[in-house]
């Protein structure tokens, strides 16, 4: 029998929140952090987006991570490179403090439970331009267990960004997966939906912190509670 997947996406989906107002937190409370080491917050900050540009970009031909890296320490110098225990640090403790933003979503947890039941693999395709200590930490604010997963996409183990559908791709041949047995969930139109669209997959829109215009795209939607009805209809994989 064919392997199965439903992948979700974390931010927006999983974990409510206005992307805008979450990143510019995160960036106020990671220049706080910088600033006592030497390095000009303004000058660190375009650095980072640098390096986040960078990764969206990455062809494949290196992690993501190294891709971030290398362009971070091309813009600051090398002496950045030894920091990477302090920022290790904050995505653990001061990275914490940016859960005050973001919602609560009390479905999430149900509808991974639901997807296990629904697909052999349950996956969280989040995009992956963080290190896994930042994306440990987001789950835990929307109270998501790491071992509800089968994989968790993030910067050092993946070389494609979303909406690349490479990232998909990449994600599915680890499982040996064909993309008609595969469904992604997230709330983002071009990342999620049409990222995941062009290489195949299936995909439903979570409407409650959408983001982008979905005129264009002809695929299931609705808010959470709707996503948690779509996927009580869905066969269990047994069944299948």
């Amino acid at each position: 029998m064919e392997q199965t997947a439903i992948l979700f996406d974390l931010d927006g989906t999983l974990l409510p929140m206005d992307n805008q107002v979450f990143i510019e937190t995160y960036m106020k409370l990671l220049a706080l952090k910088v600033a006592p080491m030497g390095f000009e917050p303004k000058a660190l900050i375009k650095a980072l987006w640098k390096g986040v540009d960078g990764m969206v970009h990455n062809q494949g031909g290196q992690t993501n991570e190294q891709v971030f890296w290398d362009i971070f320490a091309g813009q600051l110098g090398e002496r950045v490179k030894e920091l990477l225990p302090e920022f290790t640090h904050f995505y653990t403790h001061e990275f914490d403090q940016a859960k005050a933003v973001v919602g609560y979503q009390p479905l999430a947890g149900e509808a991974v439970k639901l997807a296990r039941q629904k697909a052999d693999r349950v996956i969280l395709a989040t995009t992956p331009q963080f290190p896994i200590e930042g994306i440990l930490t987001r789950m835990k604010w929307a109270g998501l267990s790491p071992e509800w997963f089968d994989d968790i996409t993030y910067y050092s183990n993946m070389c494609y960004c979303k909406p690349n559908p490479d990232y998909y791709r990449a994600i599915l041949e680890k499982y040996d997966i064909r993309p008609e047995n595969a469904l992604m969930i997230g709330n983002d139109v071009n990342e999620d939906i049409i990222g995941a669209g062009k290489a195949g997959l299936g995909t439903y829109l979570v409407t409650d912190c959408q983001i982008g215009d979905d005129s264009s795209i002809f695929a299931p939607s609705g808010t959470f509670a709707d996503l948690i009805e779509y996927l009580e209809k869905r066969p269990d994989k047994e069944n299948m």
